[in-house]
């Protein structure tokens, strides 16, 4: 539940659509990956250097950790397809015999099935998921912020005490 929370602040927050959508789709490949393994060290790599929203990658790494499981048929299929077929048998072996190419492990078909896949995944992740967050600061929000029970919450004194607590909290860092 607190995952969930995270992610509608997020959403709401004064953070650029693509940065949030490149952390969903960032995300996704270190969930749908087995996390101990040599391709998940670069994407964390790319997270830190690029200008990519920590909080969805967090998030969406949960949720997609999750539907990995629901996913690994998919996965092993992928990567047993890809594994036996007779073209890349040299290409396999020529890896196998190469030690950074032994530690991606990708001798493996969940490993390779799952990072192939995160890899087809990608792009289709990141626009649908820039489309709908930018469809939803449009439309839901908007909406949202017009009710009449927001708009008592922010007129209310509570709301205005926890408003002043962030902003000194935000103003010491």
């Amino acid at each position: 539940m607190g995952q969930l929370l995270k992610l509608f602040k997020l959403l709401n927050a004064d953070v650029s659509p693509t940065q949030i959508a490149a952390g969903i789709a960032m995300g996704m490949v270190l969930g749908f990956t087995p996390l101990f393994s040599l391709h998940n060290i670069l994407t964390l790599f790319l997270i830190c250097l690029l200008r990519i929203n920590i909080s969805a990658v967090l998030v969406s790494m949960v949720v997609c950790s999750g539907l990995a499981y629901l996913l690994d048929s998919v996965f092993l299929n992928i990567g047993e397809g890809l594994l036996h077929n007779e073209s890349l048998n040299g290409t396999w072996t020529a890896m196998y015999q190469s030690e950074i190419w032994r530690l991606a492990h990708f001798n493996h078909t969940l490993v390779l099935g799952s990072v192939v896949f995160s890899i087809l995944a990608f792009l289709p992740c990141l626009l649908i998921s820039r489309f709908i967050i930018v469809k939803y600061r449009e439309r839901i929000l908007a909406w949202v912020m017009k009710t009449h029970l927001v708009k008592a919450i922010k007129a209310s004194k509570w709301f205005n005490l926890a408003q002043d607590a962030v902003d000194l909290t935000n103003a010491v860092k």
